[in-house]
């Protein structure tokens, strides 16, 4: 039994991936997963094959391989095709030991050292300027760039920050609880100029308590009780390319790897370089 025989039974196909994309937490794993799974069904269904085996998905890397996609690319897409076998076998949709063998399948090794696109002290300061800090958009856009230059957080994780968060821990102000991908809590520390952008901002919006980044719209007026991540992107994306700032697309992978700075209120705002590596950037504050 190596045949996944569900062209014609679309409710089985639905039922399959969804039982793959239930097994993971992250919205954006989830996603991908979706994605991957889509583009494996497709090419499953569209050329002849000796079945669902561990020679068909090989011959699907190879195909992933030379349409250029990375490394991570081309592993979070056999990963997913990898639970799908394992679903499969145990709705005895696919002989068990064909989904030993399909699960048995490499990925694409990554090659080379992942640096991150670090930021120079001068992109960084024009990045934090970007925004106009006599607007309440401007001094809740430069909180949310504080936040993600000197604290090394994603995206996502500045969008569901709450006052509750925000904490001193002997004597230090930090991000306490924060809970990152795959439902990992860490605590992260917090530079004092990322706390004084984030006071000008909450302190003009009369923010006390939730969200700490709120939307704002025409008029210069706070409202709502949430930030979505897109927005947070989004506005990522517009004060990059102000600055000239280089990353894909104009958005710098801020939390891949980037520069820690200290804002020094006494020199005219100026940035010193202080650059530390990721693991250093997410460690826990003990």
């Amino acid at each position: 039994m190596n045949e996944l025989v569900l062209a014609d039974k679309a409710a089985d196909w639905r039922r399959l991936k969804a039982l793959v994309l239930d097994s993971v937490s992250s919205p954006i794993t989830r996603r991908v997963y979706n994605l991957g799974l889509d583009e494996f069904f497709a090419r499953y269904g569209q050329e002849v094959r000796p079945g669902f085996t561990k020679a068909t998905v090989a011959a699907w890397r190879v195909a992933l391989e030379a349409r250029g996609l990375g490394s991570i690319s081309i592993n979070v897409r056999i990963t997913a095709v990898r639970k799908l076998a394992v679903e499969a076998a145990d709705n005895g949709l696919l002989a068990p030991e064909l989904a030993a063998g399909i699960c048995r399948i490499k990925g694409v090794a990554s090659k080379g050292v992942r640096l991150g696109n670090w930021l120079s002290v001068k992109q960084a300061q024009a990045l934090l300027n970007a925004p106009d800090a006599t607007t309440n958009r401007g001094l809740r856009d430069r909180a949310i760039l504080a936040v993600l230059l000197g604290c090394g957080v994603r995206r996502s994780e500045v969008a569901a920050l709450t006052m509750g968060h925000v904490q001193q821990r002997d004597g230090r102000w930090c991000i306490v609880d924060l809970v990152g991908k795959h439902g990992r809590v860490r605590t992260v520390p917090m530079l004092t100029w990322v706390k004084v952008a984030i006071d000008a901002w909450t302190s003009a919006a009369a923010i006390a308590d939730g969200r700490v980044f709120r939307p704002v719209h025409r008029g210069d007026r706070v409202q709502g009780s949430a930030l979505s991540e897109k927005i947070v992107w989004q506005l990522l994306q517009r004060y990059a390319g102000a600055a000239s700032v280089p990353g894909r697309r104009n958005v710098p992978r801020l939390y891949a790897g980037r520069p820690r700075m200290t804002l020094d209120a006494q020199a005219r705002g100026t940035v010193r370089r202080e650059f530390f590596t990721l693991a250093e950037s997410h460690r826990h504050v003990k």
